[in-house]
């Protein structure tokens, strides 16, 4: 039975994988984290889309059937073109979820917290304003969030300095919606809670909706696993063994999120 594809540049497309295997149990799953080049966020974009088009190539040599582009500085790089050379391949990215927290702003002030090079792609640009009229899209980079996820330190002092030094400033002017623009930020949701503790704020992820897409595309190309199927997973790195066990265990930890 073919499998989805999930690729990220390390870790946090796990977040995206844990909401595609609650939303769709049946169906197999091959996580692709590249390991040996994260973190992407700064890297210039051709690099990037370079390694995008390295890692979805893998995912189609084995066989997948779609692939979800489970990071956000990769979709900002590559999407068109990944969807251009794969044009047979129902190939997913990650959408800024700019458009669900500006329509529920009640300040009127909403705050993205993405890498870098995701804040200064076009998908942000042309999303922001085309959603963000009347309304302050304040853009964050989250400076050492993607590290302390890959490093297993979402709980840490480390991360508590590092999530408020990016948060606060952004809640001070006003934002009540917090938008988690990158694929590991999830796991910082904890550590970004205790921070907002005490404000009227939402927290806005994007995972949910891409699992929901994932799950439309199934139904439109005739591709969903058949029922009562059992559902096989697979971890693939372009780094080490080490890495590939850290994965497993990193999917155990995004399961019980």
């Amino acid at each position: 039975m073919a499998a989805i594809g999930v690729y990220d540049s390390g870790l946090g497309g796990l977040s995206v994988w844990r909401e595609i295997r609650r939303l769709l149990p049946e169906e197999s799953l091959i996580y692709l984290g590249d390991g040996k080049n994260c973190p992407y966020g700064n890297r210039p974009k051709e690099e990037v889309a370079r390694l995008a088009d390295e890692a979805v190539g893998h995912l189609v040599a084995l066989g997948c059937k779609l692939v979800v582009v489970a990071c956000n500085t990769a979709t900002a790089a590559a999407i068109e073109e990944l969807r251009a050379k794969y044009a047979e391949l129902p190939i997913v990215g990650m959408e800024p979820a700019v458009k669900p927290a500006c329509l529920n702003t009640r300040s009127g002030v909403v705050g993205v917290l993405a890498t870098e090079r995701s804040l200064d792609g076009d998908l942000f640009r042309r999303t922001a304003a085309r959603y963000g009229e009347h309304i302050e899209v304040i853009a964050a980079a989250g400076r050492g969030f993607v590290e302390l996820v890959e490093a297993d330190k979402e709980q840490s002092p480390e991360a508590e300095a590092a999530v408020r030094a990016v948060v606060e400033p952004v809640l001070e002017r006003g934002a009540d919606q917090i938008v988690l623009g990158c694929t590991h930020y999830p796991f910082l949701k904890a550590m970004i809670e205790r921070v907002i503790a005490g404000r009227e704020v939402s927290i806005v992820d994007p995972s949910p909706a891409v699992a929901r897409r994932v799950k439309q595309l199934l139904e439109e190309h005739n591709l969903a696993a058949p029922a009562g199927s059992r559902a096989e997973l697979r971890f693939e790195t372009f780094a080490d063994e080490a890495y590939r066990e850290k994965i497993r265990r990193k999917a155990c930890v995004a399961e019980n999120m």
